[in-house]
């Protein structure tokens, strides 16, 4: 269990809870096992990720590469549908799969068009905070630190959302809902010396600009506490399902988040904001 939870970017503690069971299902389901369209609750799935996978090669962007059949992956099924003559209706049953097939082994891509968009958004980057929204969310018992970084971020000119840490679909939702332009998580993790900043990748995809905003928010965090930090890539859902660059910020110690809840908050804000400007 552990060795599926590691290829799918969850925690490996190999415990079988909600997300483990729910990728567990996920993983049984093929393309073609079953007509993929826009349904409530999304559509979850490997056969999903294949087809984003399969879209994205052929230049249709269906957004990130998460295995969810959302709007974007619905409107890159359509555009396919549409250059290849079909009725665009953005369902993804038996002739539009074979049809894709077919062009596929036509012209095979490596190159997925959505991540080339996110490469060319962190050239361009946003130029400055002034009037964007950032959504933060932070653990129960760090509510001075939320403080203090939504108002180092106003400071900054930025628009500062907090949404309520009540689990990760949650704030995923909640950050969705909103018009924030990333999603920063500070969370407790009792058994941490240093601080890991998490973000969005799987064994087919990641996000560029969320591994770029972890690695900004990693070297602030280290700093303002004084304790080693690193990066990961996983696939929890509140970096799934986010539909923004996000980061999960996991750090110990308490005691010491609190004593440097000023410095932290100065140092995350500033690495937002480094984040939001054009790469070099």
């Amino acid at each position: 269990m552990q060795a599926f939870q590691r290829r799918r970017g969850l925690r490996n503690d190999g415990i079988v809870g909600a997300t483990t069971w729910e990728r567990l299902v996920e993983a049984g389901w093929r393309l073609g096992d079953r007509v993929l369209s826009t349904t409530a609750p999304l559509l979850k799935g490997d056969d999903v990720a294949e087809l984003q996978e399969r879209l994205a090669a052929l230049g249709f962007d269906p957004g990130r590469v998460d295995g969810i059949y959302g709007a974007a992956t619905r409107a890159a099924v359509a555009g396919f549908q549409r250059d290849a003559g079909m009725s665009p209706d953005g369902v993804a049953g038996p002739a539009m799969l074979a049809e894709l097939r077919r062009l596929a082994v036509r012209h095979p891509r490596a190159i997925l068009v959505n991540e080339v968009k996110e490469r060319t958004a962190r050239r361009t980057g946003l130029a400055s905070l002034d009037g964007v929204a950032v959504a933060v969310a932070v653990s129960e018992g760090l509510g001075p630190l939320a403080d203090a970084l939504a108002a180092e971020l106003v400071s900054r000119g930025a628009e500062a959302h907090l949404v309520h840490d009540d689990g990760e679909h949650e704030v995923a939702t909640a950050s969705n809902a909103s018009t924030a332009r990333c999603l920063l998580v500070v969370r407790l993790d009792p058994g941490a010396t240093g601080a890991t900043a998490l973000y969005f990748a799987s064994d087919r995809s990641e996000s560029p600009t969320g591994r770029r905003l972890a690695e900004s928010v990693a070297q602030a965090a280290g700093r303002a506490l004084g304790v080693d930090t690193k990066i990961r890539g996983m696939t929890l859902p509140v970096l799934r399902e986010t539909r923004m660059p996000a980061t999960v910020v996991e750090v110990g110690l308490l005691e010491r988040v609190l004593e440097r809840a000023g410095p932290l908050a100065e140092g995350l804000a500033g690495a937002i904001e480094g984040w939001a400007q054009p790469e070099a």
